[in-house]
């Protein structure tokens, strides 16, 4: 019996190739409107992966100089996760994101609790984006 359907299962190897990607390269070949600049996205991008080294090469540093105690690969991760969530929680932080894409801003108007708020319906993602 052969059904018609919307979609087909198909070898990894077969059909277009995947990418890792959440956007498209051409941004024209999305339905969807592109909300954010997408040098300012690509500028955004770079100072994480800059700021994600420093953290990275920071930890490692302490560790060779036995300053941090490390018991686990997953310690190492949290402790990473902590770096990272108690740097972008500071005004010093999101200051650095700001100047990466080309804002001076005083640190006092930096907000370190913005709003999401969506166009329609509830918060799909409750109160974070993932």
């Amino acid at each position: 019996m052969d059904e018609s359907h919307d979609f087909q299962i198909v070898r990894p190897d077969q059909g277009r190739s995947r990418t890792r990607s959440l956007a498209k390269a051409d941004p024209g070949a999305t339905p969807f409107k592109v909300v954010v600049d997408p040098k300012v996205r690509l500028d955004l991008r770079r100072a994480l992966v800059d700021l994600i080294d420093y953290h990275d090469e920071a930890l490692a540093e302490h560790f060779a100089q036995g300053k941090l105690a490390l018991d686990s690969y997953k310690e190492y991760v949290e402790l990473f996760a902590r770096s990272l969530k108690e740097t972008m929680e500071s005004r010093e932080g999101v200051s650095y994101l700001l100047r990466s894409v080309g804002f001076d801003v005083p640190m006092e108007e930096i907000n370190l609790h913005p709003e999401l708020r969506w166009k329609k319906g509830p918060a799909p993602f409750g109160v974070s984006l993932l």
